[in-house]
């Protein structure tokens, strides 16, 4: 796809960015420096928390901009109920996570922020996850076979929790996996016009 004659620049660390950001065939590199460190405010509205995070990760990118350049960060929160799910310290907290997601419906919401050297533009994008009733031996095999330590809610909706678990998705599937392609896509188209 033509980026107008702009590098893009992916700052993150997650194989399923950038996965999703090569499926819309958009040339880019990978550059994850950043001297951003994640946090914020405890009074602050949980659906703000992941566009603050994305913009963040932006504004702490290691190096400034070049003229030609286009910066994309992200940033995926797991809402459930008021308590806000990041990614598992260890196997205890993701059993933990996928107990209190299983037989509920959650929020999953990504942030998106786009940066050059004269503007910037970040939006949000909110899906609802439908749970069933999970048994304990199915969060088990789960976390023991597939490792979501990295993943927010500590699950990756691709994987088999994901195909024997999930009831219903209102919104982005894509969104859900970490990154909201669609609402991207227009909105990247926008920015380099």
């Amino acid at each position: 796809m033509d980026t107008n004659g702009k590098k893009v620049i992916l700052a993150s660390n997650s194989p399923r960015r950038r996965e999703l950001l090569s499926s819309l065939d958009i040339a880019f590199t990978v550059d994850t420096g950043t001297s951003f460190v994640e946090e914020y405010a405890g009074d602050t509205p949980h659906e703000e928390v992941p566009a603050l995070m994305s913009r963040g990760k932006s504004l702490g990118f290691h190096r400034e901009l070049e003229p030609d350049e286009i910066l994309i960060t992200s940033d995926t929160m797991v809402l459930c109920g008021d308590e806000i799910l990041g990614k598992p310290a260890d196997k205890e907290d993701a059993v933990r996570m996928l107990s209190l997601l299983s037989g509920m419906e959650h929020q999953v919401i990504t942030a998106v922020t786009i940066r050059d050297t004269s503007r910037e533009k970040t939006f949000s994008v909110t899906s609802n996850v439908f749970f069933k009733q999970l048994s304990d031996s199915e969060i088990d095999y789960y976390i023991d076979t597939y490792k979501p330590f990295d993943k927010a809610g500590a699950y990756g909706i691709q994987e088999w929790i994901g195909y024997i678990g999930i009831t219903g998705i209102e919104g982005s599937f894509y969104n859900v996996m970490g990154f909201p392609t669609q609402r991207f896509f227009d909105e990247f188209q926008d920015f380099i016009r």
